[in-house]
């Protein structure tokens, strides 16, 4: 439509430029009045000679007014942001006590500075809950008066044109021979068909559109505040344990079957979703070649879970990020590993132990390793109850004798062998201390001597036995069965957390990319009797847009109020050479009317 002139460089102004130009923004501001204003609802700057007396009642007014200033608000969001860093990087007794212990034991040095400083409870601290608390305030105390003035906006109409629309960003004028009542129609009609709010005023139609800019912003900062309640709840509130499962065996939704459990300060344990589930089986398998050799394939755990006590069976798959959910309840599947079916006798061949021993992890390839133990029904040869402990090492697919170190080349049973050196005496199980259940305390045990005076050990496949010595028993490797471990956890208000994040991107994209303006179309008949068309735009901000957008609103209305035949066009304006209408970007000499500071 039009070729829009860019604003040449400014020069360095002498000092009576500047009181020159000092006077022209007055006299500008003085001319445009309310059609500049309120274009953003942030509330405005006083003047320092406008602030109270600096006494209680001062000092009050002035602690809030910063609070609640976007300026704040973002300094607070920023420091929320830092003080999650410590959160991320050090453990958290709120997550694992055992990881902040051994971290406690590997860091002496910086451990009484952390504690001081609350670093192993960030989350529940003194400085983050300030912090966020402070936060929730700034954004509330700045939502509530801007949605004031917005709603106020809303229901006001777009104000006057300025008596000079030349000293707008934007601006263009024809002459035409239509009456100014008609241009006035076809100008109400055109603008209102292109969404914006626009009616009738003195000699010009008065246009407004952009509104939300405005909703965005303040859609943006309620989904914040949505968003740090539904984590507040969610961390007051909610659940999460841990539970390891050996196929064929279950889990019910009570605090004393679970592993591990941390809950919310808030949180009532008579409140755990009622539910059971039993492993059924669990199915992996893996790449057998090429560069991914051992990456998993299938992962999943198959489950039949029922709701309630007396809740019909149903069948059910869980796999990596697709839990089960039952209630509100995620059942998250977590890990996989082997657990060797042992058979423990003794001197006489009585079976007194017999049970599938889930064994931990070591590697990708799940070379594991843990312990078994018999505490109860063991007699020794001479008919005195003892304790057995064995240490176990177990590889899925053992590479074969004289082959390296017994670690496992393959994460699936391929040639399952399970390694044992055996001990007797007091386990420590009866000092009432708890123990790891994959580690053995040796410090009360002797360990079993073979026919040459060494260490008890021995690579058993399945269905290999152990002997013990001097008649003491014997173990047998009869089979194998693999577990799962499952993290059952309840985040309440999650669904709110998520709707706050969207809300908050929206709000965001709509307050960056809507621009709030102001658009504005004189006609007035002249001294020779034609009518004269005036149009400008005004923006919250500068905008390359502002012009082509003017420019195109013009070509549209030009079509209803053509030019006038033999009219001239100002020289100072370039002239689209497809049309009688010129746009111009207001230059830098005169200051743009309206324009924020």
């Amino acid at each position: 439509m039009s070729n829009t002139k860019s604003n040449p460089p400014k020069e360095r102004e002498r000092p009576d430029e500047r009181e020159v130009r000092a006077e022209q923004d007055r006299e500008t501001a003085r001319e445009l009045g309310a059609a500049g204003s309120q274009l953003s609802t942030a509330p405005r700057e006083e003047a320092l000679a406008s602030l109270p007396a600096m006494g209680v009642v001062g000092w009050a007014r002035w602690f809030w007014r910063q609070l609640t200033s976007m300026r704040v608000a973002l300094i607070l969001l920023f420091l929320l942001s830092l003080g999650a860093i410590p959160g991320s990087l050090i453990p958290q007794n709120s997550v694992d006590e055992l990881k902040v212990q051994t971290f406690q034991k590997a860091h002496t040095t910086v451990t009484p500075i952390y504690e001081k400083l609350q670093f192993f409870d960030v989350y529940s601290s003194v400085w983050f809950s300030a912090i966020y608390i402070l936060l929730f305030v700034s954004l509330i105390g700045c939502i509530v008066p801007r949605t004031g003035t917005f709603i106020g906006q809303l229901r006001s109409r777009p104000p006057l044109a300025p008596k000079r629309l030349t000293r707008l960003p934007a601006y263009t004028t024809w002459r035409t021979e239509a009456e100014p009542a008609e241009v006035h129609g076809a100008a109400l009609a055109m603008m209102r068909k292109r969404r914006y709010r626009a009616h009738v005023a003195g000699d010009a139609v008065a246009a407004e559109k952009g509104y939300l800019r405005e909703a965005g912003n303040l859609m943006f900062h309620i989904a914040l505040i949505v968003m740090l309640v539904a984590f507040a709840v969610g961390q007051l509130f909610k659940s999460e344990g841990g539970k390891l499962v050996v196929e064929g065996d279950g889990f019910s939704n009570t605090i004393t079957q679970y592993d591990d459990f941390k809950s919310g300060s808030l949180f009532d344990k008579d409140s755990l979703a009622p539910f059971s589930f039993t492993l059924d089986d669990f199915i992996g398998t893996y790449e057998r070649s090429g560069p991914q050799i051992g990456t998993p394939r299938t992962y999943e755990a198959r489950v039949t879970y029922s709701k309630g006590a007396y809740g019909k069976p149903r069948k059910s798959v869980i796999k990596v990020n697709e839990p089960l959910v039952v209630d509100g309840t995620k059942v998250y599947l977590n890990a996989h590993g082997y657990a060797p079916v042992v058979s423990v006798k003794d001197g006489k061949g009585k079976e007194v132990y017999k049970a599938a021993v889930p064994l931990l992890p070591l590697d990708n390839n799940v070379t594991s390793s843990g312990a078994i133990k018999v505490m109860d029904g063991y007699r020794d040869k001479n008919g005195r109850k003892t304790q057995l402990g064995f240490q176990a090492f177990f590889v899925p697919t053992f590479a074969g004798a004289g082959k390296g170190t017994m670690w496992s080349q393959f994460p699936a049973a391929d040639m399952p062998v399970l390694a044992l050196n055996g001990y007797y005496g007091s386990l420590g199980v009866d000092s009432g201390l708890p123990q790891n259940v994959y580690q053995l305390d040796k410090s009360k045990m002797k360990e079993f001597k073979d026919s040459d005076g060494e260490q008890l050990k021995k690579r058993l496949l399945v269905g290999d036995t152990m002997e013990l010595p001097d008649g003491a028993g014997s173990i047998t490797f009869t089979g194998l069965q693999e577990w799962a471990s499952f993290q059952i956890s309840e985040q309440p208000a999650s669904g709110w957390a998520l709707a706050g994040a969207i809300g908050a991107i929206a709000g965001l994209a709509g307050s960056l990319f809507i621009q709030r303006r102001r658009v504005w179309i004189r006609a007035v008949r002249g001294a020779d009797g034609v009518t004269v068309v005036e149009m400008a735009g005004l923006g919250r901000s500068e905008s390359a847009k502002l012009p082509e957008e003017l420019a195109d609103l013009a070509v549209t209305l030009n079509a209803e109020a053509p030019t006038a035949p033999g009219s001239d066009t100002d020289p100072d304006h370039d002239t689209d050479p497809d049309s009688d209408t010129s746009v111009v970007a207001a230059s830098s000499a005169e200051p743009s009317e309206g324009a924020e500071k």
